[in-house]
């Protein structure tokens, strides 16, 4: 039961949090509106104060959801107001923490991979994989997630899939080439393969042959052959990201090395790549076992040496079982066995 003056206090706390996150909003919308190339030094700049005035998980929320609406949408996005908007996430990823991008990249895999379940008409995944391709273009994620999201298009190889497939190696192919060429051989090979059981399956052999000649082209590491690449537009916004990132580090030490499987299962596991992330679920690691030997060891001292413990303030059942084995011990080598079990 809550007292009707208590209810009333909350209720006036989530109105006052309300019109704070209303106000918040409509600044981010504002900045995010008026984001081009010229004038993102002075964004990211008027982004990062909002980050110091205001909580970390309000605006991490606020952000996201205003880039989800304005990049996700039913049509294709132009490629460079996609990359403008990924920059300015990068570059708070790299100034204001790690927080912002892992954010921002579980929230665009998660609508990912549902909408790659479902059978969306519109544009929306390549929309988001134009997203996450642009995240690895600026040094937010490792090449890792990208490779995960090839062999999960690879293995399902619908018409579907070879476009997404077709999108992502136009974007980052020869990026991935640099950072693991093994990798990509790897997954060459295995879309060969897919494509050469598959064949019966298309109408339309053209766009499997198409994509099969990019990977090749790709593997050989000639760029002329594929149609449409051009990579000075992303090499020119890096070296606006190297201005604007206030940290030597503006590279890989940032980098989210995630895989697929843990992004999209880490509300069950938690969020190991984000230092500090609060865990709320069940223990990862049943802790009975060891909490038993804890009090085993302890149980077989005297209690003059437990009543010791007490007075030295040894409060919890860990501190009891080192002080017990020090105060117990024979020689070195036995305490040293000891505090190893």
């Amino acid at each position: 039961y809550v007292p009707p003056q208590i209810r009333k206090a909350q209720e006036t706390v989530d109105d006052k949090k309300r019109e704070e996150l209303g106000r918040l909003k409509k600044m981010v919308n504002g900045l995010i509106n008026r984001l081009s190339e010229p004038n993102l030094s002075s964004i990211s700049g008027q982004m990062e104060e909002l980050y110091m005035a205001n909580s970390r998980k309000d605006m991490n929320d606020t952000l996201t959801d205003i880039l989800m609406n304005a990049c996700v949408t039913a049509v294709a996005m132009p490629a460079r107001l996609m990359m403008e908007h990924v920059l300015l996430v990068s570059i708070l990823h790299h100034n204001v923490g790690i927080e912002v991008g892992a954010h921002f990249l579980e929230a665009v895999v998660k609508k990912f991979d549902e909408l790659c379940k479902s059978d969306a008409e519109g544009k929306e995944c390549e929309n988001l994989l134009a997203l996450i391709a642009h995240l690895y273009n600026f040094h937010v994620v490792h090449c890792l997630l990208i490779f995960d999201i090839l062999k999960k298009l690879v293995s399902t190889f619908t018409e579907k899939e070879i476009e997404l497939i077709l999108f992502l190696l136009k974007n980052v192919g020869f990026s991935l080439r640099k950072d693991d060429a093994l990798a990509l051989k790897e997954l060459i090979t295995e879309a060969q393969r897919k494509a050469s059981t598959a064949e019966k399956k298309f109408q339309d052999q053209t766009r499997v042959r198409f994509m099969l000649e990019t990977m090749l082209a790709l593997r050989n590491n000639d760029m002329r052959k594929i149609p449409g690449y051009d990579p000075e537009p992303v090499e020119r916004l890096r070296k606006l990201q190297r201005a604007l990132v206030h940290s030597s580090g503006s590279g890989k030490d940032t980098e989210l090395r995630v895989s697929l499987e843990s992004l999209l299962s880490a509300d069950q596991v938690g969020r190991w790549w984000i230092v500090g992330s609060s865990w709320s679920g069940a223990p990862m690691i049943s802790d009975t076992k060891s909490q038993a030997q804890q009090k085993l060891h302890v149980g077989k001292v005297s209690s003059k040496i437990m009543e010791l413990a007490r007075k030295l303030r040894m409060n919890t059942d860990i501190r009891r079982s080192i002080f017990c084995v020090l105060m117990t011990s024979e020689d070195f080598m036995d305490a040293f066995e000891k505090l190893l079990k």
